[in-house]
């Protein structure tokens, strides 16, 4: 018996059964209010979520909405394939992940097996291409080219490919109706991405992971027009995934169809005479550098002068958009996107960067009359201009004597538009500029909307550049530090550069404005900005926002909403000016003008021509010529990069877009049975009841039918005029 006293060891039990007591009601109290907090205050949230949980979706793809021309020629619709799927959720749960199947079904596709394997992969920032971007839970196309004989073996063994569905399938195509294969302006599909269907979650068009995205041209713009809305169905299942009954569907819809200003004719054609303008080129030699051009990349536009709607746009190198439908293989993505391609989805006409050359001289123009100097004026087209022992030469060094504005677009002469260029920059104070610096030229180009996007309804516009004040400095903050580093006085000419530019590299020299005044030094132009300027002098001086989609058209057809062009500006000069730029350019496709030779037998009576030759010089690399054309109907400018001449280059091409548009032979005789299209597209094709279109033929190019007949010209198609050598601008 112990003989501790019992008073001597109860308050220590006493203390200890109510921290006890304490920690059990504590704990007891924490059990409750979190029992309260999922079945009250959350109870509906998670009875819903638990509900979901048996509730298993049906997706039905809507069909996407067609992709027509002006007359409702398809350019881009849907053809019913078999595709074949892979899950790649059910592959994951295989011992070796899928390989097994997936190498079965190689087999039988005709793919090899590492092919097959790729196509399931998911992508990311290490993963090559071929992967899959969309979600990981929704079968993965394999192919959509399978065959009956296929299909039929993959589903008569489907204890063989255990997650491979064979199943028919509305796939997009894109037929190239007349070979014009208009990839760049249409643009590609690929899957939806998990984050993209997160962030478009609560809005009023979510995603689906079936969804198809448009990712480039106006698959891209239009995609939520053409993608309509996926049909859903609701099954109830128990846990072991067996159908208890259906509950909610959504019913789908179409796509819309999307009506576009292209004309597949047209379009054809200034595909096909791109690509022949820099094979032919590809065959001269440039006199500088003595090889042969390279002519590696080009861009041509057909614009509709008093609307700024696009007619056709080609750019080289190209693609067939076909390529990227059910999942773009290894092969065709490396030719697509490595270098010796030279970047095919690019579209040049918006996002081809260059220096614009003597087509920007309508720019000084209108600038020197800004700053005072009459159009009409004499100013010296000397040999060549001269500024602190610097010699700016004409092009091939000849002179003129005194002329006019009008005649200095004519004969392209470079030394007008120095000296000019050099006068105002002296005039705005030079390197320590005035307050109130006028600073005409650069601003002049920038009120003709250059250094900004046109607004045209593609995506990834490019800005261009115009080298004003603020350029220079902003410029020069970004690279001083590199500038200063590398640069050494008196070292190498690279050095010496890099010397001179952290020193003052933010001043705006007066060599910056000379070369400015003749789109050259360090301006850069896009073709649709030039396309967009030139048609506003045709028009009277209206900037539209170029446009490529028309009208959008409700599934059932019975809703039409036109997409009426859009101006965004004016030319910053009147209407007498813009009335002497209309009268020089016309004199430039007349004799002694620089594009006269490309331009002969054209009826200039009928059908008025106006053009500006350009050929602009890139630092370490061949000349690129440009060629800026209007009538009162359309603007064409095409470009090509490393490519010679304005119109050596450019100019047969371009003169064989203008023939077949209005139906003209060389000699400038028009049938207009053959015309393609002698005035612009105005109504929109005619929409059936089931809102299909009964879309005309389209037949491919034949550019030996704008040829004149023999028989009518004693068994000989004239010659053009050669050019004289000063008139190759």
């Amino acid at each position: 018996m112990s003989n501790i006293p019992e008073t001597g060891r109860t308050p220590r039990v006493q203390i200890r059964l109510v921290v006890i007591q304490i920690l059990v009601f504590s704990l007891l109290l924490t059990l409750g209010g979190r029992l309260w907090y999922l079945q009250i205050r959350q109870g509906k949230e998670y009875a819903d979520e638990a509900k979901s949980n048996n509730i298993q979706q049906v997706v039905q793809p809507a069909v996407r909405g067609a992709i027509l021309d002006a007359r409702g020629v398809p350019l881009a619709d849907n053809e019913t394939r078999l595709v074949v799927s892979a899950s790649r959720t059910e592959m994951m749960k295989m011992k070796d992940r899928g390989k097994a199947v997936l190498t079965r079904l190689a087999g039988v596709l005709e793919m090899k097996p590492d092919e097959v394997i790729n196509k399931i992969r998911l992508c990311d920032s290490k993963t090559p291409k071929p992967c899959w971007n969309g979600s990981p839970y929704q079968p993965i196309p394999v192919t959509d080219e399978a065959t009956t004989q296929q299909a039929l073996t993959i589903r008569e063994a489907s204890e063989d490919f255990p997650g491979i569905t064979a199943e028919p399938t509305a796939v997009r195509r894109y037929p190239a109706p007349g070979k014009a294969r208009t990839s760049q302006v249409l643009g590609y599909l690929s899957p939806v991405t998990d984050g993209e269907i997160e962030k478009a979650k609560d809005t009023d068009s979510p995603f689906l992971r079936s969804d198809q995205v448009g990712r480039s041209g106006i698959e891209r713009t239009y995609d939520k027009e053409l993608r309509g809305k996926a049909g859903v169905t609701r099954y109830e299942v128990d846990n072991l995934g067996r159908v208890m009954g259906q509950t909610k569907s959504d019913p789908g819809v179409a796509g819309s169809t999307l009506i576009t200003s292209i004309d597949a004719r047209v379009q054809a054609v200034a595909e096909y005479e791109l690509h022949e303008a820099m094979k032919v080129v590809r065959k001269e030699t440039d006199k500088i550098t003595g090889r042969k051009y390279e002519a590696d990349a080009g861009a041509v536009v057909v614009m509709e002068t008093k609307t700024g709607r696009v007619v056709a746009m080609a750019s080289q190198p190209d693609y067939d958009p076909n390529a990227w439908v059910g999942g773009i293989s290894a092969k065709d993505y490396a030719a697509m996107t490595s270098k010796g391609s030279n970047y095919p989805l690019l579209n040049r006409a918006i996002q081809g960067q260059a220096p614009a050359g003597s087509i920007f001289k309508v720019v000084s123009a209108s600038a020197a009359v800004r700053a005072g100097y009459p159009f009409d004026g004499k100013y010296n087209c000397s040999a060549s201009y001269n500024m602190g022992g610097r010699s700016f030469a004409n092009f091939e060094s000849k002179g003129h004597g005194p002329i006019s504005l009008g005649d200095a677009l004519k004969f392209s002469c470079n030394t007008v538009f120095y000296a000019l260029g050099h006068k105002e920059w002296n005039r705005d104070g030079g390197l320590e500029p005035k307050k109130d610096a006028h600073d005409w030229f650069y601003r002049t180009a920038r009120d003709f909307g250059l250094g900004s996007e046109t607004g045209i309804d593609l995506p990834n516009e490019v800005t261009g550049r115009i080298p004003d004040r603020k350029w220079k400095q902003n410029f020069w903050e970004a690279n001083k530090d590199a500038w200063c580093k590398q640069g050494k006085k008196g070292g190498s000419y690279v050095e010496q550069i890099a010397y001179e530019s952290c020193l003052e590299g933010n001043q705006l020299k007066a060599y910056d404005s000379i070369n400015f005044a003749i789109g050259q030094g360090d301006v850069l132009v896009t073709p649709i900005q030039m396309a967009t300027a030139y048609a506003a002098i045709s028009n009277g001086g209206t900037l539209f926002n170029p446009t490529v989609g028309k009208a959008v058209v409700s599934p059932d057809g019975k809703t039409i909403r036109e997409i009426q062009p859009t101006p965004h500006g004016k030319l910053p000069v009147g209407a007498q000016t813009i009335r002497d730029l209309d009268k020089g350019l016309r004199s430039v496709v007349e004799p002694g003008g620089t594009a006269a030779w490309r331009f002969g037998g054209w009826p200039q009576d009928k059908i008025p021509m106006r053009a500006k030759t350009g050929t602009a010089q890139v630092y370490g690399k061949q000349t690129t010529s440009w060629l800026a054309t209007y009538t009162d109907d359309f603007t064409i400018v095409m470009t090509i990069s490393q490519g010679g001449t304005g119109s050596g280059a450019s100019g047969p091409a371009v003169r064989n877009i203008y023939d077949a548009l209005y139906g003209l032979d060389d000699a400038g005789k028009q049938d207009l049975k053959r015309a393609l299209l002698p005035k612009p597209q105005k109504t929109l094709p005619k929409i059936n009841a089931d809102g299909t279109i009964d879309a005309p033929a389209i037949k491919p190019y034949d550019p030996t039918s704008q040829l004149v007949d023999p028989a009518e010209n004693g068994g000989a198609v004239p010659p053009l005029a050669g050019p004289p050598p000063h008139l190759r601008d």
